[in-house]
């Protein structure tokens, strides 16, 4: 595996992009890896490396790279504008497009906490995602900026394949959120696959928090990740 921290151009602003790319021939299929409320920190370093090692060239892009570095997660994820983010994720999708080691056509999009909710949106406003993958998005009724819609109301607009992971005892999303979630994507006729763990709360995922992460959990939720991104991006 080769990986490095870079940096892009969006909007006259340096944004630095974590990319690791699988070992032997490519192009591969690629990922863009949407961070948490904290950034691109080990958690997120270790879901590229993860992807990475099943044959996936991955990249995070740092969504918090115009906001003051010495605010704390959650003030910078305040800070959010989907404007500014929809830009962020767009310029990571043309980075991949052009990487060599890159399969140009076969492009996904996988998100965790704050990063689902963007997953959400970007699978409505780029085509150029061929499977979406949100970990317990929360907040996807809910526009961040000025005169925007929020993902929600943009459901309709959803271009591809959407799985969804869920902690039953999550407040955000919550239950209901999911059931409305599941509700409005059928309305839409958008295909997608809901699944909610038992004894599993927010950040289910996220070994570096002892409190929250449920290792059988996390292990149960990725294989079906797995399996969805081979169904397609890999053999599609």
């Amino acid at each position: 595996m080769q990986a490095a921290t870079m940096t892009i151009d969006v909007d006259n602003h340096g944004m630095a992009l974590y990319l690791a790319i699988p070992e032997g021939d490519g192009p591969f299929p690629g990922i863009v890896v949407i961070q948490h409320a904290p950034g691109v920190d080990g958690f997120v370093h270790a879901m590229v490396h993860r992807l990475t090692e099943a044959g996936f060239a991955a990249v995070a892009p740092d969504l918090y790279h115009r906001l003051d570095p010495m605010m704390n997660g959650v003030d910078k994820r305040k800070q959010l504008d989907d404007r500014e983010i929809i830009a962020d994720v767009n310029a990571s999708v043309d980075f991949l497009q052009r990487h060599a080691a890159v399969r140009s056509a076969q492009l996904g999009i996988i998100g965790f906490c704050m990063g689902g909710r963007v997953v959400y949106l970007m699978a409505a406003v780029n085509p150029h995602f061929r499977a979406a993958v949100a970990y317990y998005g929360g907040n996807i009724m809910v526009p961040w900026g000025r005169d925007v819609a929020a993902p929600f109301a943009q459901t309709g607009e959803i271009r591809c394949p959407l799985m969804f992971h869920f902690g039953a005892e999550d407040t955000n999303p919550s239950p209901d959120d999911m059931r409305l979630l599941d509700d409005e994507l059928t309305r839409h006729h958008k295909r997608h696959e809901f699944y909610s763990y038992a004894g599993a709360g927010h950040a289910f995922m996220n070994f570096l928090s002892a409190e929250r992460y449920r290792k059988d959990v996390a292990a149960a939720s990725w294989t079906r990740t797995r399996e969805f991104l081979d169904r397609f991006l890999v053999n599609a």
